[in-house]
């Protein structure tokens, strides 16, 4: 009887922790789908573009989930887990309409390829000599105001849906949108070295 006891408290225990779990647990699937529409708005339709699909919920991280994670998700559908992230505030918007704007000055410089998308979900001057030297100052410039954007927009998404821990994960899943939706022929970053689309 008490070694029941002690397995039905053990067992308690596991689920309560697992509780707490899924209250932090960050949503990848609604993570992506919010980055596609904020990168739809800044960047608009692109020709030619297809873009590869967010990733599932399920394909996300059901590999890596702990055994008490799934056992969880067992019992509460995953689908009531996952949180819709809120794109919708104030902030967010500004700086949605600053890189909107911004867009149209930097887009000749990802199709002449002096401009790359980075890993870690900013943009470079990847190649300077793509640029007349009279422009150089003004296409750096460009880049540091849209690199501080992306920035505060990663930060600015984590405070809006009270998990500012989640930035790093944000910046992550924009990182690989950004990619996922740009033009064919732009440049970008994977695992160090520089490919075209």
């Amino acid at each position: 009887m008490q070694r029941l006891r002690a397995y039905s408290s053990s067992m308690l225990a596991l689920l309560l922790a697992s509780c707490v779990t899924i209250n932090i647990y960050f949503p990848a699937a609604a993570a992506e789908e919010a980055a596609d529409r904020i990168i739809e708005d800044v960047w608009g339709k692109q020709p030619g573009q297809a873009v590869e699909p967010p990733l599932s919920p399920s394909s996300s991280s059901a590999s890596t989930m702990p055994v008490a994670m799934k056992m969880l998700n067992w019992l509460v559908s995953p689908a009531m887990a996952q949180a819709d992230i809120n794109i919708n505030s104030p902030a967010i918007t500004a700086l949605q309409d600053k890189m909107k704007a911004r867009h149209a000055q930097l887009e000749p410089f990802y199709h002449s390829g002096a401009i790359g998308l980075t890993q870690d979900g900013l943009i470079t001057l990847r190649d300077a000599k793509a640029v007349a030297l009279k422009d150089r100052n003004t296409i750096n410039g460009l880049i540091a105001a849209e690199n501080q954007d992306r920035n505060a927009l990663y930060a600015e998404i984590a405070r809006a849906n009270g998990h500012p821990e989640w930035q790093s994960d944000i910046q992550e899943t924009f990182a690989r949108r950004w990619v996922s939706n740009a033009a064919q022929g732009w440049w970008y970053q994977q695992g160090g070295s520089w490919q075209q689309k």
